[in-house]
């Protein structure tokens, strides 16, 4: 039976889906993926491909910028049907490393083991060349998909390789990714600046404040984050990384200061409380 698997590299599909929407590219906590939105798009692409094949499964890989725990939206995407999520790491340069090794390792042992006869692959890097090379020694077509203007975003020994190219334009990716404006962090505001301060007590003031700039965070997230939040709280606790620096930062701004620990807590409290307000919820301990 005929097979088909995609091979999504998100480090591409962040970066280049924000120029395709506003002509540059911006840092990806600025970026918002609705997880759901996407998977459909990429199975009608495998389907138009290969229309005898059946889908195998649609390999997510990504950098996990949290450490060892997912961002929301991963969490999200690894409790999907049919997607299969698997971490690189983002360094401290905020640079994607592992990915393009994963991609070229699974696309090869799948060839190898005959259970691909497609390969729909979602990138640009020149370092997956290898991996569609030796799948396509196996008997492997390799169908690329870009993003607009593909051909300034992908190696072009790469889409020389390919058996077929596509490219999405802006109104495909506004279908399921845009700019998080609400929530824009500069990056000054990434760096760890929420150490806390010498002992201070907070007044009543103070407490509204943080109350304030919390409920306003809150605010600004799109419906996808929120769902993607319920979902990353289903094996982790807390607020999610991506989520956690950039309010941080702003619940500082806003009261002139570091944070201290215990205003920390309450904001991440504060939190999690107007999330699962959102999603209907009503608030626990978490």
């Amino acid at each position: 039976m005929d097979r088909i698997a995609i091979f999504v590299d998100a480090g591409y599909l962040f970066a280049q889906g924000s120029v395709a929407l506003c002509g540059s590219k911006r840092p990806r906590t600025n970026v918002v993926l609705d997880p759901s939105s996407v998977i459909q798009p990429l199975k009608d692409f495998a389907k138009d491909r290969a229309p005898d094949a059946k889908l195998l499964r649609i390999y997510w890989y990504d950098g996990a910028i949290g450490g060892a725990r997912p961002t929301a939206d991963q969490a999200l995407l690894a409790h999907l049907d049919d997607v299969k999520l698997r971490l690189g790491f983002v360094n401290s340069a905020g640079q994607q490393k592992g990915v393009d090794s994963l991609i070229v390792t699974d696309l090869i042992e799948l060839a190898r083991l005959g259970s691909l006869s497609d390969a729909v692959l979602l990138s640009g890097d020149e370092d997956v060349r290898v991996g569609v090379q030796i799948a396509q020694n196996y008997g492997v077509r390799i169908h690329l998909l870009g993003i607009f203007p593909s051909r300034g975003s992908q190696s072009q020994q790469l889409l020389q390789e390919a058996d077929t190219t596509k490219e999405w334009d802006a109104d495909m990716i506004a279908s399921f990714l845009a700019l998080r404006e609400s929530n824009v962090a500069t990056p000054d505001d990434l760096e760890a600046k929420t150490e806390p301060a010498a002992p201070h007590e907070p007044g009543t003031e103070t407490l509204a404040a943080l109350h304030t700039e919390v409920s306003r965070f809150v605010d600004g997230l799109k419906e996808s984050d929120v769902v993607a939040i319920g979902t990353y709280w289903k094996s982790e606790r807390g607020v999610p990384f991506e989520h956690d620096k950039i309010m941080l930062a702003r619940c500082r701004d806003a009261i002139g200061r570091n944070l201290e620990r215990d205003e920390m807590r309450e904001i991440r409290r504060r939190f999690q409380r107007l999330v699962r307000e959102r999603l209907g919820q009503a608030p626990n301990s978490n």
